[in-house]
């Protein structure tokens, strides 16, 4: 985006769950900086504050993300910045895990980034200038044992991302990844659990359970990351991928350089899979 104050206080900015965690985070920050956010939720102005407006949005729906981005539209005319945060996690063994769980989770976490992605571009080509930031996750770049289906969909905004920001770059469209390692948010603490329970997973699951929980308790703050989203906001020439979190930037260099049965005892170490 321009550096000047003037444009800065005229950029409108669409967040997608917005109601708490990297989503309210960026939110706050943005607004505080002289951006006019409107943040998103299911239950919308419920979550309503005196920095934001919030407005209604269920981005598994094509008819809830028209009438959100008319909103905006409305109000504003333009979309500088689209922050695609809207999510939430599966956990279970994937054995465990129906094939209709398995689209719920990839309906909202991916496709309802396809939705506002696609709602959004025809206003930034126009414009000849915008922002798409995706929230992905260290789990897109590895992927978390007895979260398979979400690693799985984050995989898959990795792809789409990259793909994206070669597609709309010559329209001066900046697409972007923020991908975090371990946050303390509501993310994990509100996960979603398989509906069915296989017995011979049970001492498994529930370890990686506990580590996953004890390395989200451990860890910082949802403002590390806004702050992050702020830098890609204001650069000129943002990176395509953006690692927030020890975890999330040196985990995947491991891997990388680490002869593939090395690196898989290592997880199978971390997450207690085999007592």
């Amino acid at each position: 985006m321009k550096s000047s104050k003037q444009t800065i206080e005229k950029s409108t900015v669409l967040i997608t769950g917005a109601s708490s965690g990297f989503g309210k985070a960026a939110a706050s920050l943005l607004a505080k900086k002289g951006y006019r956010v409107f943040g998103t939720s299911r239950q919308g102005d419920k979550h309503e504050t005196s920095d934001y407006e919030m407005l209604s949005l269920d981005v598994r729906s094509d008819e809830s993300v028209r009438r959100c981005v008319d909103a905006v539209l409305a109000r504003t005319g333009r979309i500088d910045v689209l922050i695609n945060n809207a999510g939430y996690e599966l956990a279970g063994a994937l054995e465990e895990t129906t094939v209709a769980e398995a689209k719920a989770q990839f309906e909202t976490n991916f496709f309802g980034i396809v939705r506002m992605t696609n709602a959004v571009l025809p206003v930034m080509r126009k414009q000849r200038e915008g922002r798409v930031i995706n929230i992905s996750s260290l789990a897109g770049l590895l992927a978390v044992p007895f979260h398979g289906v979400y690693s799985a969909s984050k995989y898959a905004v990795e792809g789409y991302t990259e793909a994206l920001r070669q597609e709309v770059k010559r329209f001066n469209i900046h697409v972007s990844l923020i991908e975090p390692g371990f946050f303390s948010t509501n993310l994990a603490r509100s996960a979603q659990r398989s509906a069915n329970s296989i017995i011979d997973y049970a001492d498994m699951r529930r370890r990686a359970e506990t580590v996953f929980r004890e390395s989200v308790q451990r860890a910082r703050g949802p403002e590390v990351v806004a702050a992050v989203i702020l830098s890609v906001i204001t650069s000129r020439s943002p990176l395509l991928r953006y690692r927030v979190g020890t975890e999330a930037v040196w985990l995947p260099r491991v891997k990388a350089v680490m002869p593939q049965k090395g690196f898989e005892i290592g997880v199978r170490k971390t997450f207690q899979l085999d007592g």
